[in-house]
């Protein structure tokens, strides 16, 4: 899904694979490096072992790496060439959303991986779920940055995951910088034969970027009327922290697990971005929830899995009448923190949300900015300006280019897009003038590039 990384003289890329399963059977998601200069294939990186002397081969029960696949790198890799690592951060693996024919941890399921760039072999790893059923994979590259913590020098890498977690370890080392607990979690999941880990991973610091897990206090409260509806809306879904277990959806009962953060997760694959001059992770996010539904493939047609996931929004979800929101905002954000301290900067909400705002049961609320819906794109960061797209806000309320205080979060000027962007800007200097580049959507792409005032 995404481009390679060179590293010293090696080009280290992820596979493509295909996540909806109806066998058990998958193509492993291996890390494969070539020579830059020869073409000569140097080494593969077994994200699934493919023996049972393999590091990581005792987490896969009844040798079920044997034929599981998938947990790839889908999305971008990073690389020091002063240490000869890369950095994997890898997918979940065969069946994303059920687990049963896959008992145990299964590494290197949904985990950073430090490898040595000549050799291919693991220094280090990092396992952030332990036998993933909600496809909380790595969505983006991690961040390198130096930081200093307790007046310690710190060569780090920091991860932002799907969870609203940021992971930060020493690079070199694989350590925490902060402490990260293994914590109890629910493991009771009627999905039949699943056996969930009873602990997870959460780091102490930083705090979550993102809201995380759901209860009858997140929903949205604007009006006690809405409020009324929202609670209507989950009263057959199974609520619960993050980790809650995915359940079956049963006619006329319950109706699955209200997943939060949602499959799409916190952070995407538009990543964060960091300031080496001050420390200062920068990372958009979005507030949305999941239900996961469930149906048992045909075996005329190939499929020997007990369960795999139907269409996502499939069956019944917890919908809002009229298009209400059913959670408190901000529906997107973008958040600062400072790796220095492991502590939140700020945060500001990513847009103003006038749909809802201007929704005929909110308008006269006059509420504040709420966060675009939905929406996350990726960040550039200057030596004063935070710089990002906007899905609304602009004239007639259409997508922007908007330049934020670094400092701040505080909006400082925007520009009109002529479509929705649909990737992170860029900026460049030509002939002495400085340059934003993105791409945009509509029926056909563009690519536009603004030109800043000398």
């Amino acid at each position: 899904n995404s481009p390679p990384i060179i590293v010293r003289d090696r080009v280290i890329h992820g596979s493509h694979i295909a996540d909806v399963r109806v066998t058990k059977e998958a193509v492993p998601g291996w890390v494969r490096a070539w020579n830059v200069r020869t073409g000569a294939h140097e080494w593969d990186f077994h994200t699934v072992p493919n023996s049972a002397d393999e590091f990581g081969s005792d987490t896969w029960l009844n040798e079920s790496w044997r034929y599981s696949g998938n947990g790839n790198v889908w999305s971008m890799l990073a690389g020091d060439n002063e240490l000869g690592y890369v950095y994997l951060p890898t997918g979940t693996v065969t069946n994303d959303y059920y687990g049963a024919d896959r008992l145990g941890d299964n590494l290197f399921s949904e985990s950073i991986i430090a490898v040595d760039i000549e050799t291919g072999q693991r220094i280090w790893h990092f396992q952030a779920v332990h036998h993933g059923v909600w496809d909380y994979d790595f969505p983006a590259a991690p961040n390198l940055i130096d930081i200093t913590v307790d007046g310690r020098a710190i060569r780090a890498i920091a991860q932002v995951s799907k969870q609203g977690f940021t992971y930060v370890f020493d690079r070199l080392t694989g350590e925490p910088v902060w402490p990260i607990e293994e914590r109890p979690v629910a493991t009771d999941t009627d999905l039949a034969g699943d056996v969930l880990s009873p602990t997870q991973p959460f780091p102490t610091k930083p705090a979550p970027f993102e809201y995380q897990g759901m209860s009858i206090d997140d929903l949205v409260d604007f009006t006690p009327e809405i409020r009324t509806m929202a609670v209507a809306a989950v009263n057959d879904f199974r609520l619960g922290p993050l980790f809650t277990p995915p359940t079956m959806s049963a006619e006329g009962g319950m109706q699955g697990t209200i997943q939060r953060p949602h499959i799409r997760g916190a952070a995407s694959w538009t990543g964060a971005a960091v300031d080496p001059d001050t420390g200062l992770l920068y990372v958009p996010s979005v507030n949305g929830v999941s239900v996961l539904k469930y149906y048992t493939p045909d075996a005329a047609q190939g499929g020997n899995l007990r369960l795999t996931q139907s269409g996502f929004g499939s069956g019944v979800q917890p919908d809002m009448p009229d298009g209400l929101p059913l959670l408190k905002p901000p529906y997107s954000r973008i958040t600062a923190i400072d790796l220095n301290e492991g502590e939140h900067q700020w945060m500001q909400p990513a847009g103003d949300g006038n749909r809802f705002r201007d929704h005929e049961l909110l308008s006269h609320l006059d509420l504040p900015p709420l966060g675009d819906e939905g929406v996350i794109n990726g960040p550039l960061l200057t030596k004063t300006l935070l710089v990002s797209a906007l899905s609304t806000g602009g004239t007639d309320d259409g997508p922007r280019l908007v330049a934020r205080d670094k400092a701040t979060g505080d909006v400082v000027g925007w520009v009109d897009l002529p479509a929705r962007a649909i990737g992170t800007p860029m900026t460049y200097l030509h002939e002495g003038v400085q340059y934003i580049a993105l791409t945009v959507g509509g029926a056909i792409p563009e690519l536009v590039a603004f030109r800043l005032p000398s």
